[in-house]
């Protein structure tokens, strides 16, 4: 069975509260194991209502970590607060621990190699490529990836253009550096959906009232479906083949302006990243997402 950490901002979109409902519905079917989750934004309620959600998705026994600094994304999450009053979860950000040394024991109590789904800022997983020894492990953590993660699916970037922003990437100085850092250290393959890719497909319109889902959705002003970045990305992750997934990848090295967040493809056929495009009408991936909805 394949193994997952899942990187989230849970910040002021709904579609992250949809990929994770994806993640459980495979979970729950025994095609994949869900090993931790970081928190890479930290809004007042960001632990407590990710935590609720995970709790009535069937996720309540995977550990969750935050980083307590991401708090200078901006903006106010719209469905957040109503979620954790909802689900009831009695905890603060401070209650979690550590993004970065939750990652470094995964990783350092792996005995397999393991997967990383980034469907939020890079800081988090940055700073565990960062990392030097501690009391959790002898290796630094570039030494932790290269032994024990198999590759990395990011939602990032904007591929159809040289010099693109896009949110992850761009959004203030912390992500800028972050992603920079990340794409030139990463030591294992990294495989990115853009924003192109999922802003044209709309998914979770058809759930109805009495489903938490619709409810944050709703709350968001999404009710009606929202684009897909987050859930094609995990989607295509949890297949674990782009191709089958209904994508072509274009191969090279990815790289980002640690100023601006501008993101750039350099092609070649050796390189360690790739970016996806779609092949099938955006309506084949909606169905699909919606479907396991």
């Amino acid at each position: 069975m394949r193994k997952f950490i899942l990187g989230t901002d849970w910040w002021t979109d709904c579609d992250d509260a949809v990929a994770v409902r994806l993640i459980a519905r495979f979970v729950k079917e025994k095609k994949a194991q869900l090993l931790g989750v970081g928190l890479n934004a930290a809004m007042e309620y960001s632990g407590a209502s990710l935590m609720g959600f995970m709790r009535e998705e069937g996720l309540g026994d995977v550990p969750v970590g935050i980083d307590l600094e991401a708090t200078d994304f901006g903006r106010n999450p719209a469905y957040q607060k109503h979620l954790a009053e909802t689900t009831g979860m009695p905890i603060t950000n401070r209650d979690l621990p550590d993004a970065v040394r939750l990652y470094r024991r995964i990783l350092a109590d792996a005995t397999e190699k393991i997967e990383i789904m980034e469907i939020g800022y890079f800081q988090v997983i940055t700073a565990v490529l960062e990392s030097g020894p501690d009391d959790i492990s002898e290796k630094t953590g570039l030494e932790l990836f290269k032994e024990k993660v198999k590759k990395v699916w990011a939602m990032a970037g904007k591929w159809d253009g040289d010099g693109e922003k896009e949110n992850n990437f761009c959004r203030n100085p912390r992500s800028r550096v972050a992603g920079e850092a990340f794409c030139r250290l990463c030591p294992v393959p990294v495989t990115f959906l853009g924003w192109e890719v999922g802003v044209n497909v709309l998914t979770g319109g058809h759930l109805k009232d009495g489903d938490l889902l619709h409810q944050i959705m709703k709350d968001h002003g999404s009710e009606n479906g929202r684009h897909s970045w987050d859930p094609m990305l995990v989607l295509m992750a949890l297949n674990g083949n782009e191709e089958a997934a209904g994508y072509k990848t274009v191969r090279g090295f990815a790289s980002v302006d640690a100023d601006t967040g501008a993101n750039h493809f350099r092609e070649d056929s050796h390189g360690p990243h790739r970016y996806v495009v779609k092949i099938w009408e955006n309506e084949a991936y909606q169905k699909q997402i919606n479907a396991l909805l």
